[in-house]
């Protein structure tokens, strides 16, 4: 059983829900199975045009985002693996989220993991001004593949990732309509990051 629906149905609180958003412009043929071979009871949803990482600005996936009963973010973009997974020499996720979310949904404020105002302020990511001009780039490229026209998809996801090289949403999106060098191309970038992490530290007890 996939580890977020066994964690949902070990929770099993009327208060708590999970929406998983696949931000996948290839849609449900690309992303429907992953859904379906899970046979998740949450909401799941494929995002085609990546609105949910636009409007929260995330740059990867998995990302996350508390949100609470006032409709208040409380904690976001952080890699929401639910366990600690290593694939040949790298490493990825940790086994230290899913106990502060279990705490946040016991407590709700009270939580020590729940962010006040001010340091989620602290966590927004702003975008720069390329940053802006790629989202609109990188939606053409929705577009234009939507139309079956490669070339201009092609032109604009390359200029988006261009505008803000930091989104892996932007890379790994149009790496997956070529997948025979998608392993290659994301293993060149992770190890072109030197001591930049992947994501950026959580700072929860035992990181």
């Amino acid at each position: 059983m996939p580890v977020w629906q066994s964690i949902y149905e070990d929770i099993n609180d009327e208060n708590f829900v999970i929406m998983s958003a696949a931000q996948d412009t290839g849609g449900e043929a690309a992303a429907g199975k992953i859904f379906d071979d899970a046979k998740v009871t949450y909401t799941a949803i494929i995002d085609e045009d990546h609105t949910i990482s636009s409007l929260f600005n995330l740059v990867n996936v998995p990302s996350g985002v508390w949100i609470d009963e006032q409709g208040q973010i409380v904690r976001l973009n952080e890699g929401t693996y639910s366990k600690h997974h290593k694939l040949g020499t790298f490493e990825f996720g940790s086994d230290i989220y899913v106990p502060a979310l279990r705490d946040w949904i016991a407590k709700g404020s009270d939580s020590e993991f729940a962010w006040s105002p001010e340091e989620v302020s602290a966590n927004l990511i702003p975008r720069t001004p390329a940053g802006e001009r790629a989202e609109p780039a990188f939606k053409l490229g929705v577009y234009f593949h939507s139309q079956g026209r490669e070339s201009q998809a092609n032109y604009w996801w390359e200029e988006s990732q261009r505008l803000n090289p930091d989104s892996w949403n932007f890379h790994r999106q149009d790496w997956s309509f070529t997948p025979s060098e998608a392993s290659s191309n994301f293993m060149r970038k992770v190890q072109g990051l030197g001591d930049k992490p992947y994501y950026k530290p959580m700072d929860l007890p035992g990181e």
